[in-house]
């Protein structure tokens, strides 16, 4: 078996700089299933695909509630998720006991980076092989972030996470544009949209997917899968609706035509 001299502790660098303990849990993040986030000026919109490893067995759980203003979606090892998910709500539930007052979004995700980060510099412990988006309200706004298993975190508009994110990503960079004034409403149908890219042909349905929303005085919640089954049943009779011009449009492309040599 190949062995790597240099990824036996994640402290050992590499002469190349990198340090591939790092690097594996940011792999283990590709390989989860789909997480996306987006957000408007007052809403945030969370969604995931769940699927189970066999027919026999349930899906894992991707999607949890932080606090009342504040939920996560999770990529990789559940484990490590659940973990994380815990030490997130101890932090909120400290500071409003304390300050009376809920806890900043941006605050909470740099004590997150915090506690990824010292996992890379301690040669008796592995990274977390998760990547969380965050979704908040707080006075400031509504906000998406992105937590790294490195330790590094970043503010979007829209992202998307887990395996085959790139076509949703592709799907969030057309429309994200849109998204500061689109009603909670309209973030869940490009959500789900944005899921369906992932799932390359595969129908979508309320049972493979969570979809989940935080908003102006509007608690973080899961939104109930009959909820979520209605808004996909809407917008595939839509796209059936606009097959038959589509196949119309074709007949008179160019490449349909015969060409002038």
């Amino acid at each position: 078996m190949f062995r790597n001299q240099y990824d036996t502790d994640v402290t050992t660098w590499s002469p190349a700089g990198r340090l591939f303990q790092v690097e594996y849990a940011m792999e283990a993040v590709k390989q989860g299933s789909a997480a996306i986030g987006l957000r408007s000026k007052t809403h945030v919109v969370l969604a995931s695909v769940n699927k189970a490893n066999s027919e026999l067995s349930s899906h894992q759980k991707k999607i949890f509630k932080i606090d009342d203003h504040i939920g996560v979606a999770i990529a990789g090892l559940t484990a490590d998720g659940r973990v994380l998910s815990r030490y997130l709500r101890s932090e909120c539930i400290n500071y409003s006991f304390v300050y009376e007052s809920p806890l900043p979004v941006g605050r909470l995700v740099v004590q997150l980076a915090d506690k990824a980060q010292v996992c890379t510099q301690r040669s008796w412990k592995r990274p977390y092989g998760v990547g969380l988006l965050v979704a908040g309200l707080d006075e400031s706004g509504a906000h998406l972030y992105y937590n790294c298993p490195s330790g590094n975190y970043f503010e979007y508009q829209a992202f998307a996470i887990g395996s085959r994110s790139q076509a949703a990503k592709t799907y969030l960079e057309r429309k994200f544009e849109s998204f500061a004034n689109c009603s909670s409403d309209d973030l869940v149908k490009d959500a789900l949209f944005a899921i369906k890219e992932t799932l390359q042909g595969e129908k979508l349905t309320s049972s493979i997917c969570t979809v989940a929303v935080v908003g102006v005085n509007e608690p973080f919640h899961i939104i109930d899968q009959q909820t979520v089954q209605q808004l996909i049943d809407s917008f595939e009779i839509r796209e059936e609706a606009a097959e038959p011009v589509t196949d119309m449009q074709e007949d008179r492309s160019p490449e349909a035509a015969p060409m002038d040599i």
